[in-house]
């Protein structure tokens, strides 16, 4: 028997926890931007597939996730003082947010500084916009309706990590390699990071910083 569970972005772990077990999970968005799960495919134009897994993955990956990042042999700069101080400012959503999707702060941290360097007003040549970069279908896509806000910027880059780090099982580097070239890129290639150059010294620049947030003696450990 069919089951669905219709939850919105913020509640998507209690979701998880009532579909049947074995069975593989269907994630579609309807045309209102409501998610649904089902252990069976929809049917209709009005439904659109974000993504299909096996349900113990699901359950496993709804359980909070303690990210390790190797060290890198190369440290990252310093923050600016500009940049330590509008840090500060957004300091608190960056936390709100890392509650509300299950992500490490520092990494939300790691992606403004590489996006934007903590520039709420910053235009990318290709129009993203805002601290976290977002795109104009990304930022509608999870229903923000201004970028160059702090609070919804965060919030829907933070949806959309925590979306990514769904859909490649928690894999980091695939993840912000979505979030960098889209995650079309990441499935074309075999769901590898895609050889763009690009890409793939964002990866390295997001773990980087990613890095520089974590106490001392986690980097120290082997």
């Amino acid at each position: 028997m069919r089951k669905i569970i219709m939850a919105m972005l913020s509640g998507l772990s209690a979701a998880f926890w009532v579909l049947p077990a074995g069975a593989d999970v269907y994630k579609y968005v309807d045309q209102s931007g409501n998610v649904y799960f089902t252990d069976t495919p929809l049917k209709g134009n009005r439904y659109q597939l974000e993504w299909h897994r096996e349900a113990n993955k699901l359950v496993r990956d709804t359980a909070p996730q303690i990210v390790s990042v190797r060290p890198q042999r190369q440290s990252s700069r310093p923050l600016s003082g500009n940049q330590t101080e509008r840090r500060a400012t957004v300091h608190n959503v960056v936390l709100a947010n890392a509650r509300r999707y299950r992500l490490s702060p520092g990494l939300i941290h790691a992606v403004i500084r590489a996006e934007s360097g903590y520039n709420p007003a910053a235009v990318s040549p290709a129009g993203a916009q805002g601290l976290m970069q977002l795109m104009p279908g990304t930022a509608a896509r999870y229903k923000v309706s201004d970028s160059f806000d702090p609070h919804e910027n965060v919030r829907g880059g933070a949806a959309y990590l925590r979306d990514l780090l769904n859909m490649f099982d928690q894999d980091l580097r695939l993840a912000l390699a979505g979030y960098n070239a889209g995650e079309g890129a990441v499935l074309k290639y075999g769901r590898q990071i895609p050889p763009y150059a690009e890409t793939q010294d964002y990866v390295r620049k997001v773990l980087d910083f990613f890095r520089a947030e974590q106490p001392s003696s986690l980097l120290t450990a082997r």
